[in-house]
């Protein structure tokens, strides 16, 4: 990881990512940090979240929001509400660039097709590309540029071979 980062200031730590259906439940979800130390503590945060951004109108672009002293970004795409969390001392515009890596890197595996239905099915790749955008909390932008490449690269093989194959 050190590879990516100059410093430890130089990669927004990033505190979750939670992935929600549009009713406040869980699709995906992954903590870095130990702010939320029992797994009652987390679905508070995430129903209190979830309350707090309903009303919002975050389909076109990312929105940005202080909530429990930290920063929360978001984006809602169908039945899905996406949230990647920071603390109040990182850059929102970084932070946001997590949240959009994330969600270019599932677009891309689900082709475009971003549904809670279509989540559930592909799981594995959602946290997948999770795993590859951030460890340890920390963002890793060139690990999903590489990611898109390997898969649009796989992709088009899989048509030359499979021409008939969706």
């Amino acid at each position: 990881m050190s590879g990516f980062c100059l410093s430890g200031n130089s990669c927004p730590a990033v505190k979750n990512i939670l992935i929600l259906d549009s009713e406040g439940k869980r699709v995906a979800v992954k903590y870095y940090s130990d702010e939320w130390p029992t797994n009652s503590a987390k679905l508070a945060f995430e129903k209190s979240l979830f309350g707090r951004t309903l009303k919002s109108n975050a389909r076109t672009e990312a929105e940005i929001t202080i909530f429990d002293s930290n920063i929360v970004i978001y984006k809602f795409v169908q039945d899905l509400h996406f949230f990647i969390t920071g603390g109040d001392d990182e850059n929102e515009l970084l932070l946001a660039t997590v949240l959009q890596g994330l969600f270019d890197a599932i677009a891309l595996r689900l082709r475009n097709t971003i549904d809670k239905r279509e989540a559930l099915e592909n799981l594995d790749v959602i946290f997948l590309c999770i795993d590859e955008v951030v460890d340890q909390g920390r963002y890793l932008k060139q690990m999903q540029m590489l990611l898109q490449e390997r898969w649009q690269s796989k992709t088009w093989m899989l048509q030359q071979h499979y021409p008939n194959r969706q």
